[in-house]
């Protein structure tokens, strides 16, 4: 989707009017459009209501929501309501429902309840999206296609048990190749017949949701399904695209959720859409890193925040309210890092049901005198401000950071060795130590296009896709620098271990191999020691988690362990490959290392950091058509001085001039419009 084509930055949110009795409709179509918002999801959870029964349709109600939002000039995103199937489907086709870890089949009740190889879910579930589609293709308020609500789940029922066996038919061909892959003369697993094979859970493989004796069949099982609920979405994007294919479909992710691979999912939406939901405690760096993961979905291009709350969420153990200016300095991250919406989660309030204490713009007391309301207005007046100058601009960047989510539930899935490690929290790590420093990241899958970075880093690389160890050669061969990490290397995509050494088919690389692989208690470290300075990197640091006992074949050793039997084994390498660097960190470093190590990379490629950056200021920059756009985004309580350097331009907020030294407010923003 090419968001230069939207009228103007998207401001809204969910909004339920069949919730509420008609009469309170009015007072909402005059204060959503007091708070400047100009979008509203309509029909997310509404299948009941349209579809009482399997012969009949309802589409009064809806079309005279569609009709008002028109009428007072708001745009709908317009949601086929699949996400929770109606009591009446599950009484009467117990097969729709999903069956759980535990081998127990679910009754009515919840949402995501429908089993997503169910034939009759996806007929019922496409034919209203169809009849949605030809209703609604001409209708002026549509805007944009919201596919379900944040898919995810698993089903263990004996459907998807049939499905996964042709799923791995395809993927395999014979049961000479899976016996192979899945490495089953292991506990005498060998399959003679594909009805064999049974869905890993509670009952069979596995015994908690990340813990399973084989791994091949429990990875490929996380695969499937994720296959599965993509074939659901794709089957009513398709009706929709029949009837309206110029306009855009999408569907609502949840950012680092672990149950759905979502570069693959990425594919087959129009633009992404994420749902953004941090904790008061949540480090502002992982906030920031899961934007650019999400727009890393589609190689940078800008998406959509389609929720978000106003002040309070309702799901987690401690519900803190939004301070004053945290939700228009969060809003803003998320349009500094590529956003081309800002939308929230509700725009009225429930009055029952577990939702009835999530934030909304409209609060229980139904006016517009309440402190999140005038924030939500100001915030509405400054987008309404900004026009289309940001619509479709990238944020460039020379570094980047590869994610893969099979990587990831192949590294959980491990046996061993340790239940510390986790995928999120080591691409964290790197992230937020160039984060801290002002640098701008790319996240980008295992398939990307290398050759735009000059530095590329792959933390815990663990499983290497077919292809990708010649890809990064060739990368590394060309002049990049790519630094890779402890536990990488160390098996294939189907999670049998390449033979020869670790770190596999990335040995050559990298120059090293790695003998053994210690794992450190909680509270227990070992010692990063420089043999000399790298920059200002120097000293000795702490390490954790994994220690790879590693050996040079080559590579240059800079940093040794301090401490264990293992004392002076390499723990930092650089190897020279034509003409680039292949950099391995055999170790889980502390922040001051990662701080030191990256910055003098960066250094020695010439990649500066944004202006502005200071201790819990957040700076971005998003460009297009040679404009540039800096943002400066103050996390601190309390006021800071920021130093623009030879960066200067006109405040977008304020329309003031910028240079040179610039006070900024506790919670406070500058989108600054860099002078011709």
């Amino acid at each position: 989707m090419d968001t230069t084509k939207l009228p103007k930055m998207l401001y809204g949110g969910d909004y339920n009017p069949e919730q509420w009795d008609e009469s309170i409709w009015p007072e909402d179509m005059r204060l959503i459009p007091l708070a400047g918002m100009n979008i509203a999801t309509v029909n997310v959870f509404s299948w009941a209501m349209l579809q009482p029964n399997e012969d009949t349709y309802h589409f009064e109600t809806l079309d005279r929501i569609m009709d008002m939002l028109h009428k007072n000039g708001i745009y709908a995103c317009l949601a086929t309501s699949t996400g929770a199937h109606p009591a009446w489907m599950a009484r009467k086709y117990p097969e729709v429902l999903r069956t759980d870890f535990n081998g127990r089949q679910r009754k009515f009740g919840g949402r995501h309840n429908s089993c997503p190889n169910s034939p009759l879910y996806r007929s019922l579930s496409t034919q209203l999206a169809a009849k949605l589609a030809e209703r609604y293709k001409d209708h002026p308020a549509l805007l944009l296609w919201h596919v379900s609500n944040e898919y995810g789940g698993e089903c263990y029922c004996d459907r998807c048990e049939t499905a996964f066996r042709e799923w791995l038919r395809a993927k395999y061909g014979t049961l000479d190749k899976l016996n192979e892959q899945w490495n089953t003369r292991f506990w005498g697993h060998t399959f003679y017949e594909w009805d064999e094979i049974v869905l890993p859970n509670a009952l069979s493989e596995q015994w908690s949701s990340d813990r399973t004796c084989f791994q091949g069949i429990s990875l490929d099982y996380t695969r499937f399904n994720s296959d599965s609920l993509l074939e659901c979405y794709k089957l009513e994007y398709d009706a929709i695209k029949a009837q309206t294919p110029d306009l855009p479909v999408t569907t609502n992710l949840m950012g680092t959720f672990k149950g759905l691979d979502y570069f693959k999912w990425a594919k087959h939406m129009d633009i992404i859409a994420w749902d953004n939901y941090p904790s008061m405690d949540t480090p502002t760096s992982f906030t920031a890193m899961t934007h650019d993961l999400m727009r890393g979905l589609k190689s940078g291009a800008p998406f959509l925040l389609m929720e978000q709350t106003p002040s309070q969420q309702n799901w987690q153990a401690y519900n803190t309210l939004k301070r004053p200016g945290i939700m228009r300095l969060w809003s803003y991250q998320a349009v500094a890092h590529g956003s081309d919406s800002v939308m929230f989660f509700q725009l009225r309030r429930s009055v029952g049901a577990c939702e009835k204490y999530h934030g909304a713009l409209i609060e229980h007391v139904g006016h517009e005198h309440t402190r999140v309301f005038r924030e939500c207005a100001q915030l509405g007046r400054e987008l309404d401000s900004l026009d289309t100058k940001l619509l479709g601009s990238r944020l460039p960047s020379r570094i980047a950071i590869m994610y893969d989510w099979e990587n990831r539930w192949a590294i959980e899935y491990s046996s061993g060795p340790t239940i510390d490690l986790k995928y999120v929290d080591e691409i964290h790590n790197y992230y937020r130590a160039l984060y801290e420093q002002g640098h701008q990241v790319d996240i980008v899958s295992f398939e990307e296009d290398l050759s735009p970075y000059a530095i590329v880093l792959a933390p815990v690389m663990y499983m290497v896709k077919p292809g990708m160890a010649a890809r990064i050669e060739a990368y590394v061969a060309a002049g990049g620098k790519f630094v890779t990490t402890f536990f990488s290397g160390i098996v294939n995509e189907n999670d049998i271990v390449t033979l020869g050494g670790y770190p596999g088919e990335l040995r050559g690389l990298l120059g090293i191999w790695a003998e053994e692989i210690d794992a450190l208690f909680p509270g227990h470290h070992n010692r990063i020691v420089m043999k000399d300075s790298l920059g200002n990197l120097q000293g000795e640091y702490k390490c954790s988690i994994l220690c790879d006992l590693i050996h040079s074949e080559g590579a240059e050793v800079l940093a040794e362990y301090g401490d264990d039997f293992y004392k002076g084994m390499p723990v930092l390498t650089r190897n020279r490959f034509g003409s680039g660097e292949a950099w391995y960190v055999a170790s889980s470093p502390d922040a001051d290392f990662l701080q030191g190590f990256l910055g003098a990379l960066c250094d020695s490629s010439n990649i500066k950091p944004l202006p502005g950056k200071q201790p819990g200021v957040e700076v971005s920059l998003r460009s297009r058509e040679g404009r540039s756009y800096l943002f400066v985004l103050n996390h601190n309580a309390a006021e800071v001085t920021v130093e623009l350097g030879e960066f200067a331009g006109v405040d977008l907020i304020t329309g003031t001039a910028v240079s040179g030294q610039v006070p900024l407010a506790g919670c406070d923003v500058l989108i600054i419009e860099q002078f011709a």
